[in-house]
């Protein structure tokens, strides 16, 4: 059994923060915990917004406080995101996410799962990790 403290992340290199300032994820279950997935505490920062596009991972994504929205740019849908609103990513999704008018803290799961080393390229993209 396996069990992680938010506390115990922070400060640590699973506590990660974006190269712009834009959110903060502190990654609970990660590759190396052999779970087929990863789990990440991740906060985004009000006001900003975020290309994001995971070609090589599915994403679940659950909202426990704050506000923000996503919008899918394929065809330009814009979803609110409050506490309680999951969304998923089932269709390697190129998306913006927007913090809203105050931090949003959400939950999210990856598969396949991050190793906690990757940072997004110029598209928004995680690669494979195939360590």
């Amino acid at each position: 059994m396996k069990v992680v403290k938010l506390e115990d992340i922070l400060g640590t290199e699973q506590d990660v923060q974006a190269e712009n300032g834009n959110w903060v994820s502190r990654r609970l279950i990660l590759k190396k915990d052999n779970m087929g997935y990863s789990v990440h505490d991740t906060v985004i920062k009000a006001g900003t917004e975020t290309h994001i596009w995971y070609q090589n991972h599915l994403e679940a994504v659950y909202c426990i406080e704050g506000d923000g929205e996503v919008e899918t740019l394929k065809d330009g849908k814009v979803y609110k995101i409050t506490p309680g609103t999951l969304y998923a990513l089932d269709e390697h999704d190129e998306h913006l996410l927007r913090g809203g008018s105050e931090d949003m803290r959400v939950v999210c799961v990856f598969n396949p799962p991050i190793s906690g080393k990757e940072v997004h390229d110029e598209n928004g993209v995680y690669p494979v990790d195939d360590e």
